[in-house]
């Protein structure tokens, strides 16, 4: 799968110990990730991401975002979510970077993942804290499985529900586990929203199941990158205009 042949390229990039896990584990198991949470960042850095960061695809955002958002001068926040958001600096990066009111949720099934991320928004050790660039901006995050977000996300509630790589670590564990998680993500989005799934999958294998699963909603895809000499894809699902 295209996220196991990602981690296999960054083994030269991690910790050593993490070279056997990302070879002899399952990528959809919880434990794995908790394992490589745990484990010190390269550099200690406070977020790592697998594919790319919010700089690289910050403008894409941004225009979806502005898409989504009704004019006028005192508008709600819109309403952001990141499934399987691990220790990426997407959810920060929106927070602390976007000019736009936005509340934005990260959620992953790893207890590690999470407690980081919070001590991250919180300020821990070397790291003051996150502040918003908005002053209405709000960010949390919560541990929930993505395939099944029914006590965590109401039905409809989402703008923007962001995918980097999810999709291809829940694939490790068999097409029922993306079923779910497409399932979830168009459930908690809200009708003129936007799910979007980065990925270096080819788009011939990623599109027909992502057509079968989105019904009557318009499947696109965009190229991104390269990203330190790697290709990726924005495949962007929304309504039908």
């Amino acid at each position: 799968m295209a996220l196991l042949r990602r981690f296999l390229h960054e083994v030269t990039r991690v910790p050593r110990s993490w070279a056997g896990s990302l070879a002899s584990s399952c990528l959809s198991d919880p434990s794995l990730w908790d394992r490589l949470h745990a484990q010190e960042l390269p550099g200690s850095a406070p977020n790592f991401d697998w594919f790319f960061g919010y700089e690289e695809v910050q403008g894409l955002l941004l225009q979806l975002l502005q898409k989504g958002s009704p004019l006028g001068p005192a508008v709600a926040p819109l309403k952001v979510l990141d499934v399987g958001c691990g220790t990426s600096d997407l959810c920060p990066g929106l927070y602390a970077k976007c000019s736009l009111p936005l509340n934005v949720l990260g959620v992953d099934f790893s207890p590690v993942a999470v407690s980081r991320m919070k001590a991250l928004l919180e300020g821990d050790g070397d790291h003051p804290g996150l502040h918003p660039r908005h002053p209405a901006s709000q960010l949390h995050f919560l541990q929930a499985d993505a395939r099944c977000l029914g006590s965590v996300c109401p039905s409809g509630s989402f703008q923007l529900v962001l995918d980097k790589g999810t999709w291809d670590a829940v694939a490790r564990g068999g097409r029922a586990g993306t079923e779910q998680l497409l399932s979830e993500c168009l459930r908690v989005l809200a009708p003129q929203g936007t799910l979007v799934q980065f990925s270096d999958e080819d788009p011939d294998v990623r599109l027909p199941c992502l057509e079968q699963g989105a019904g009557s909603r318009l499947v696109t895809v965009h190229e991104l990158g390269p990203f330190r000499g790697l290709d990726y894809f924005a495949y962007l699902v929304q309504a039908a205009q």
